[in-house]
């Protein structure tokens, strides 16, 4: 049995094999070869946070994962990360215990922001070069990361906002740093109506800009509603968009971002990423569509993400 702490982790952790495996652990999910159960969820509303669990079981795979992450969102104020939280690995065969992997939520990170780089690369216009990420924490930042990393052949310019500038301020250093072009966005509603590519990454539980300001031939991925009530586009801007597309369309429908546009019209429909990513589904079909991308997390995601540490882990050691 593999029992890592978060540093071990990230040192088996390789970018380009965890994508491929999100990506076939999505076309998996859509395919309808994954058992999941339904998602737990805790609130802490006094404490701004919550607690979301997961478990999941891709056939043919040696194992099965349940999944604790929590997001604490107070946190950074007391010098504290947002994100905490362990995989927990077992046996589909046997039951035991294969791993503990004590990642304190990276790898909950790492797989949200691949999945929104995967669906971006396969949605987005293909001149697509501005970026727009709505939000300054952790998940900002990776999937500014993980776009560049995922679309090289482009010359991504990323442009940040958040509520807080001064934390906006501070990702774009970081980020700059890294290598990346990253201005900050002092005024949101000018940058949505200027950007191709627009990630939002917040806790926000009303839209955070008004409707009509996204232009024609935008991708819009939205990362931040996970749970009820929260929410971060115009529930219009959903209902009109070209093409909606989800990584579960229970989750998403129910409680993910699609849920208040779901509300307005009983017979919204959503395409799982999967089909998109298989090319069983059509992604964009002009250069003038809007698209959208609701992805609230799913267990497939964890499974493939923890057996790759798994597999590396493994392969070390022999």
């Amino acid at each position: 049995m593999f029992d890592l702490n978060k540093s071990q982790i990230t040192n088996l952790f390789e970018f380009h094999e965890a994508v491929e495996r999100i990506r076939h652990a999505y076309i998996a999910s859509a395919e309808g070869n994954v058992q999941t159960a339904n998602v737990g969820h805790l609130g802490f509303p006094d404490a701004n946070g919550d607690c979301h669990i997961k478990s999941g079981h891709i056939e043919g795979t040696a194992s099965y994962v349940i999944k604790i992450a929590s997001g604490f969102y107070n946190n950074p104020s007391v010098g504290l990360p947002t994100s905490n939280g362990m995989m927990l690995a077992f046996s589909a065969q046997t039951g035991e215990t294969l791993a503990i992997l004590r990642d304190e939520g990276w790898l909950t990170d790492m797989r949200t922001a691949i999945g929104g780089a995967l669906a971006t690369r396969a949605l987005a216009r293909a001149d697509a070069t501005r970026v727009l990420i709505v939000g300054a924490g952790i998940q900002a930042r990776l999937q500014a990361t993980c776009l560049a990393q995922l679309m090289p052949e482009r010359a991504l310019e990323f442009h940040i906002w958040g509520r807080n500038a001064s934390a906006a301020k501070v990702a774009a250093t970081e980020l700059n740093d890294l290598g990346l072009t990253v201005q900050i966005a002092s005024n949101l509603d000018a940058e949505v109506g200027a950007a191709d590519i627009i990630v939002t990454t917040t806790t926000a539980t009303a839209p955070l800009f008004a409707d009509g300001l996204v232009r024609n031939g935008t991708h819009v991925t939205a990362i931040g509603a996970d749970s009820p009530g929260k929410q971060e586009l115009p529930t219009d801007l959903v209902g009109s968009a070209s093409l909606r597309v989800c990584d579960m369309a229970r989750q998403s429908l129910e409680h993910g971002e699609f849920q208040s546009s779901k509300r307005a019209d009983a017979s919204l429909e959503a395409v799982e990423l999967g089909h998109i990513l298989s090319g069983a589904r059509t992604g964009r079909t002009s250069d003038d569509d809007i698209t959208v991308v609701d992805l609230t997390g799913i267990a497939a995601q964890d499974i493939a993400i923890t057996q790759a540490i798994i597999d590396a882990a493994a392969s070390t050691n022999a």
